[in-house]
Parts: structure tokens; sequence; C-alpha cells
């Protein structure tokens, strides 16, 4: 019973592990994570919401696998998590793997000068 919704749990917390224990990335910390989420869960709802529409659903879900509770629009609630956990996995690898940054300097290929540190004036000593 409910294994769609244990999967679907699974996966987020899964996903919040790997990002907490493994790739140390700070994606989750930032404010473009939260507006990509927004505008992706915002699409997610007009499309799920018609593919799943009880009045004439193109996907179809046992109902012993899931908990049944659907918001908006017949939305089933663990496709929020499913949406969640994918698409943050995603973005943490996309993050992960990319590049360290640089800096211009080293972008262009030039050694940073090297100054030596002020000599400091010596006691007693004329100068």
């Amino acid at each position: 019973m409910w294994q769609y919704t244990a999967a679907a749990a699974l996966a987020v917390i899964g996903v919040v592990v790997l990002e907490v224990r493994a790739l140390h990335t700070g994606l989750l910390t930032t404010r473009a994570y939260w507006i990509a989420m927004g505008i992706c869960y915002a699409f997610m709802i007009a499309v799920n919401g018609w593919l799943t529409k009880l009045s004439a659903p193109i996907v179809l879900y046992d109902a012993d696998a899931t908990t049944g509770w659907r918001f908006p629009w017949d939305i089933p609630v663990e496709d929020y998590l499913y949406g969640f956990a994918l698409l943050t996995l995603t973005m943490l690898i996309w993050d992960a793997a990319a590049p360290k940054r640089r800096t211009a300097a080293e972008v262009a290929g030039i050694e940073p000068a090297v100054s030596s540190p002020p000599k400091e004036a010596s006691r007693g000593a004329p100068s």
C-alpha cells in the first residue's frame, strides 16, 4: 500500500541526503534554485493537471499505490515529491560537475604578480 508515495518520499530524502552528505554544492540555500523550482512547478501544474484530471485522465494511478490526495486540479501530491527529487537531483549533479570558478587572471593565463612583503625597519639602525 502506498508504494508510489513511499518511493517518492524516499527519492526526496535521498536527494537531500546526497547534497548534505556528499555533494555540498549549497544549491538548496540559493535564491536562484527556489526561483527555478517555482518556474518548473508552474509549468508542471499546468501540464500535470491536464494529464491527471479525473474528468478525462490520460495518466492513471493505482489507487492502492498512492495516498489519493490530489491538489490542485487533481494532481497527485506524490508527483510534487518526484518532481522535486528529479529536478533537484539534476541541478545538483549539474552544479557538482561544473568546472570550479576561476579568476579572470587564471582564465587569461596570467600569473598573479607576487609581491614581496614590505621590509620592516630595523630598530636602532639608521635608515
